[in-house]
C-alpha cells in the first residue's frame, strides 16, 4: 500500500483531542457519573490524553479503564495457528452500573470493535449510557453505531487503509490515509 495523504499531524491530533474533551464536558455537565473507557491499544492511550485534558479542564480527573475485546469480537482473532483465542483483558475498577461510559477508540470503521466493547462493558454492569468517541471516523458501518464525539470525519473508498500512530507506541503522532 502506498502513502495517499497525511490527515492530521500532532498538533491537529491535539487539536481534536482537546475539542473532543471539551464535547465530553459539555454534553455530560461535567464529569461526575463518566468514566472514560480506552479500547486497546491505540484507544486506550487517547483515553489517557482525553482524561488528562479533562482533568485539566474540569479540575479534577475523570474515572477511567480500558479494555481488549479480543473474544468479544464476532471475528475472533487466534493466537499463532493455534485456534487458541487470544484472552482480553478488561482493567476497569469501578463500577459502571448507572454510569456514562464513554468508550474511545482511534477509528471507526465497521462498527464490530465498538459492538465488542459494549458487550464487554454490559457484562460489568448497567451503565446508565453508554457514549463513544473516536479520532476518526471514516464510514463504511456494518452495524447502527455511530460516534457521539469525532475528531475527524474522513470518507474513505474501501480499498483505502487509516492508520492511526500515536507517540506512546509509534514514536510520533499521524494520521494517515494508504491506498
Amino acid at each position: 500500500m502506498a502513502e495517499k495523504a497525511s490527515i492530521l499531524d500532532e498538533q491537529a491530533m491535539n487539536r481534536a483531542l482537546t475539542r473532543i474533551a471539551h464535547e465530553i464536558i459539555e454534553r455530560n455537565k461535567g464529569i461526575e457519573e463518566c468514566i472514560l473507557v480506552g479500547i486497546k491499544t491505540r484507544g486506550a492511550f487517547l483515553a489517557e490524553r482525553l482524561a488528562n485534558k479533562i482533568e485539566t479542564i474540569e479540575g479534577k480527573a475523570i474515572k477511567t479503564g480500558e479494555l481488549d475485546i479480543t473474544l468479544y469480537r464476532d471475528d475472533l482473532s487466534l493466537k499463532n495457528d493455534s485456534n487458541e483465542p487470544l484472552v482480553q483483558q478488561v482493567d476497569i475498577t469501578h463500577d459502571v452500573t448507572n454510569k456514562k461510559v464513554i468508550l474511545v477508540d482511534d477509528v471507526l470503521y465497521t462498527g464490530r470493535t465498538v459492538r465488542a466493547a459494549m458487550d464487554a462493558v454490559m457484562d460489568l454492569g448497567r451503565p446508565a449510557q453508554i457514549q463513544l468517541a473516536v479520532l476518526i471516523d471514516r464510514g463504511h458501518r456494518e452495524l447502527p453505531i455511530r460516534a457521539d464525539y469525532v475528531g475527524k470525519n474522513i470518507p474513505t473508498s474501501s480499498n483505502e487503509r487509516i492508520v492511526v500512530k500515536v507517540i506512546e507506541t509509534d514514536e510520533l503522532d499521524a494520521v494517515t490515509i494508504f491506498e
